[in-house]
């Protein structure tokens, strides 16, 4: 279940020191941006925050909850967003530094989207790439 409009706005007024926040309905939940990138994700009004090898330590807590997931093919896909833990939303400072190391991970997932592959050449930019059949 996506975000209610009340939540939403808590969670823009929280982050809103982060940049600017934004949120899209996605696949019955509602993902969190800032600046584009997504940090998190919310479903039944918890929030998710983005996890990487990088940023886990500072999670450990979290780990407590299970994370976010679907079901494919009858096995569970982690899609790596962990839930915060409620007492941060009465620690704002505290909520923020959870959602920059969250930024940090979209930061560099994103950048792994868009980085070449090894032996893979690189296609100019506004040209569509060959379909081979």
């Amino acid at each position: 279940m996506v975000a209610s409009d009340s939540f939403a706005e808590f969670l823009r007024e929280q982050l809103a020191p982060l940049g600017s926040i934004t949120m899209r309905r996605m696949f019955g939940k509602t993902g969190v941006f800032c600046d584009g990138f997504m940090l998190g994700m919310v479903r039944d009004n918890t929030l998710y925050f983005r996890v990487d090898d990088h940023n886990r330590a500072t999670f450990k807590e979290a780990e407590a909850f299970p994370p976010l997931n679907y079901e494919k093919k009858g096995e569970a896909i982690d899609l790596a967003f962990w839930r915060a833990p409620e007492r941060l939303f009465d620690e704002p400072d505290e909520l923020l530094a959870w959602a920059r190391a969250a930024m940090a991970a979209a930061q560099r997932v994103a950048a792994k989207r868009t980085a070449p592959s090894r032996g893979q050449p690189q296609r100019k930019p506004g040209k569509p790439s060959k379909k081979r059949n």
